[in-house]
């Protein structure tokens, strides 16, 4: 396991389209370990693929500390409801802003084992799937904010 750099706005790797994971190779593990590592190094709640240089469909969410999830090949099926609330990137360090998210999200992917299974989730974890999700689509949450971005000094908090 080892830490990967986390690429920032600018880089144009994260305003790529991703691939699908097609088979679980030990490549695959061990990038999954790796962001697993870097997320929680740097704080955050949530990592897709592309923000360490990976143009793959894969993200690590951990909302709680206790609770790691990893989504391959995700797709969202069902959102509903409505939630506002400051959000922020490790892609984009230091910085945040009011973004609207669905409350609750319902998402189908693929596990370590390439089983399928239905993940629901409510506040802060649909916020984390949907703003990870975006990311393997080259989309960034600053395209979403409601208003200016502005500094933030609690990135213990950023996704």
């Amino acid at each position: 396991m080892a830490l990967r750099q986390i690429r920032t706005q600018g880089d144009d790797i994260l305003t790529k389209e991703c691939r699908k994971v097609e088979k679980m190779t030990p490549k695959i593990r061990e990038l999954i370990d790796d962001m697993f590592d870097t997320m929680y190094e740097a704080y955050g709640v949530g990592l897709a693929a592309p923000q360490v240089g990976i143009l793959k469909q894969i993200v690590v969410i951990d909302t709680t500390g206790e609770d790691p999830i990893v989504l391959i090949n995700p797709e969202i099926i069902e959102t509903s409801g409505s939630q506002t609330g400051e959000e922020g990137c490790l892609s984009v360090p230091g910085m945040s802003g009011v973004v609207t998210r669905p409350n609750y999200v319902k998402v189908r992917a693929f596990d370590e084992d390439m089983q399928e299974f239905i993940l629901e989730g409510e506040e802060l974890l649909a916020r984390a799937i949907c703003h990870e999700t975006d990311h393997l689509h080259g989309r960034l949450y600053t395209e979403l904010v409601e208003g200016e971005l502005h500094h933030t000094s609690y990135e213990e908090d950023e996704e």
